[in-house]
């Protein structure tokens, strides 16, 4: 029984985490305001993932309101490419 408790556990923290990146990101408001993301690797850094997808910083803050570039880690998700209407 306990076996079944933390696979019920891990599977609730996925959902939530899923659902916590994709209103991240604005795709539960039925708008996708995100056309591309990149998955944060060792070594990364906002400056050199702006000069990557050669996007401005002015730009790359706009499309990531909340990135704290200062503390990014392994498997985050960033968008690299905003979604034009």
């Amino acid at each position: 029984m306990a076996k079944y408790n933390k696979i019920q556990t891990l599977v609730l923290m996925i959902a939530l985490l899923f659902s916590f990146n994709m209103a991240n990101f604005g795709f539960l408001d039925g708008k996708a305001s995100c056309e591309k993301v990149y998955v944060v690797r060792s070594g990364d850094t906002c400056t050199g993932i702006t000069q990557m997808f050669k996007l401005s910083p002015v730009t790359f803050g706009s499309i990531n309101p909340n990135l704290n570039c200062n503390a990014l880690s392994p498997g985050q998700w960033i968008c690299v490419s905003p979604h034009l209407p």
